[in-house]
């Protein structure tokens, strides 16, 4: 019998920036195939890591130096030259290093409640949003570019490509009329947390566009692939653990992100996770806004796992009037919202152009 499930896997996401806390996002990977969020802060990490020491004083050194094999916690203080953005993605990277030694330091450590219960979702990574006014910086995907010894490298994102799920008509930037086909690939330029991106379609045409009508497209497939990583529906974050009781339900721990594929007014949802097609109670199901925002490439994100199974899914006693759930627009914020939340470098970019503006 399998034991609890642990981390096996952990990927820096991205920081997130509010004007009171600086925290880090991190993707885990777990030993049961699922995946979740985990946002932490610096000083969560330096409890970790005191903590640590103190449940494994042999793994950490403590009694005979020879022994150690617990990693030590990167001293922040090297990063006081670098501006706050600057110093917040350095430490994102220098997290990730570290608790990816901690994973390596065999399973007495990397299996252990300490751990575990760290990684494991709290109620900030379930929140459905983030906090207002939140800034969110995403590491750069490709490989850093050479540069001084022991220096971080910071890089900036290159624009990811982005596959609309359902046809969707708005204003481009010079307020000219944007329409996007269903499956049409679109190049996301900017991610702001209200959940309207900076896109831009094969014509160069610019516009902001809701967040929850894209999905991901297949590594290796360009603007005319067929196959996407992603699965049509929209994306939802369980609140809790459900364990199935009947063979049409399914089983997933609290922080699964699951795909919705057809809601009913009965409170049960047609779900997929993992590969399988299932119901879920819908009172534990809520809009993954983090997950929506920080989805890329670059994460082992694996919301449902594998292939689609043959066929299409059928309804179920439990959702007799089942119907398609479309996705949610979220409110769109003004140009200053837009701005506030914008580097210095890109506001002067969007300033360059006269009709440029923020969603209406």
């Amino acid at each position: 019998m399998a034991g609890p499930r642990h981390p096996v896997s952990v990927s820096g996401a991205a920081m997130v920036q509010t004007d009171r806390l600086q925290t880090f996002t991190f993707s885990v990977c777990w030993s049961d195939d699922s995946d979740t969020f985990a946002r932490r802060s610096w000083e969560e990490f330096r409890r970790l890591h005191k903590t640590l020491k103190e449940t494994f004083p042999v793994e950490a050194g403590l009694l005979r130096r020879s022994d150690r094999i617990l990693p030590k916690l990167p001293d922040a203080s090297l990063l006081v030259h670098w501006g706050r953005t600057g110093r917040g993605l350095a430490r994102l990277q220098l997290l990730e290093t570290y608790s990816r030694a901690l994973l390596a330091a065999g399973e007495r450590v990397a299996q252990s409640p300490v751990l575990t219960g760290f990684f494991a979702p709290q109620p900030m990574d379930l929140e459905p949003a983030l906090p207002a006014g939140s800034l969110v910086i995403l590491p750069a995907p490709q490989e850093p570019l050479p540069g001084p010894t022991g220096s971080p490298a910071i890089c900036s994102l290159e624009a990811q490509s982005l596959r609309c799920l359902q046809p969707f008509s708005t204003q481009d930037t010079w307020g000219q009329p944007f329409h996007a086909r269903a499956q049409e690939a679109l190049d996301v330029l900017l991610r702001h947390p209200s959940g309207w991106w900076l896109v831009a379609n094969e014509d160069q045409q610019t516009a902001w566009f809701p967040a929850p009508y894209l999905e991901e497209v297949a590594l290796g497939q360009g603007r005319d692939g067929e196959r996407s990583l992603g699965s049509s529906g929209s994306q939802f974050c369980a609140s809790h653990a459900y364990e199935s009781s009947q063979a049409d339900e399914l089983s997933v721990p609290a922080g699964a992100r699951v795909h919705v594929l057809e809601t009913s007014d009965r409170g049960w949802w047609l779900c997929r996770f993992r590969g399988r097609t299932g119901l879920l109670p819908a009172a534990m199901l809520q809009p993954d806004g983090l997950g929506t925002l920080l989805s890329g490439p670059w994460l082992h994100l694996r919301v449902d796992g594998g292939e689609d199974r043959e066929g299409e899914a059928q309804s179920s006693p439990k959702s007799p009037q089942a119907t398609t759930l479309p996705p949610t627009v979220p409110a769109r914020p003004s140009r200053s919202a837009i701005q506030s939340c914008c580097c210095t470098i890109t506001r002067k970019a969007l300033g360059q152009d006269p009709g440029c503006h923020g969603p209406p």
